[in-house]
């Protein structure tokens, strides 16, 4: 049984962990011909929690039920993960991305999310503003522009041979990429 809590501590290889993301897709859809998204449930949340004369939250949510579980699901996974199998050896990270990150400000690698940005203490602050409340509402903004988040445009409209979701899989790695050459050192520069 420790070997078993073990090998699941530990970081699992692209080869692994990817097919078994990329099986998720075939399961939903020949188990229950549901697709694969994260987003949809903040929709299927407010359409439960706050009935309103809005016809975008004007539809059956009931039937898209599964989606919500689904997300309990990976929330209560994540709590245990957290809680009770994280690796406790120090997060490892590339010397390379070690000095770009220096460059920036960043030098506390001991936990997975950088203290120096995300901590209740920068909440209300300049760049508690940019990164949670104007990041947040970009990235909420976006999603719904795009008809979608990452994981549904990339994992299950691609594998379904979608047009746009190939289309916004490549604007959202061009995103990425421009944001973080680009604009995340002229914000550093700003507010740290």
């Amino acid at each position: 049984m420790n070997e078993l809590i073990d090998f699941i501590r530990q970081p699992w290889p692209w080869y692994v962990a990817g097919p078994l993301i990329g099986l998720t897709v075939p399961a939903l859809l020949i188990l229950g011909n549901k697709s694969f998204g994260i987003s949809s449930s903040l929709r299927h949340t407010c359409a439960a929690c706050f009935p309103a004369d809005i016809p975008f939250f004007k539809y059956n949510w009931k039937k898209e039920m599964w989606n919500m579980f689904f997300v309990l699901g990976i929330l209560i996974g994540g709590f245990i993960a957290a809680m009770f199998l994280s690796n406790p050896e120090q997060i490892r990270i590339a010397e390379s991305t070690q000095a770009d990150l220096a460059a920036l400000g960043i030098t506390d690698y001991s936990s997975l999310l950088p203290s120096q940005i995300f901590t209740w203490d920068n909440l209300f602050t300049g760049k508690g503003l940019v990164f949670f409340v104007i990041g947040g509402f970009m990235v909420g903004f976006g999603t719904r522009y795009a008809g979608g988040c990452t994981s549904g445009h990339a994992i299950m409209g691609i594998s379904n041979l979608q047009w746009p979701s190939l289309l916004a899989t490549i604007f959202f790695m061009i995103g990425g990429i421009v944001s973080t050459h680009f604009l995340l050192p002229v914000i550093f520069d700003l507010f740290f």
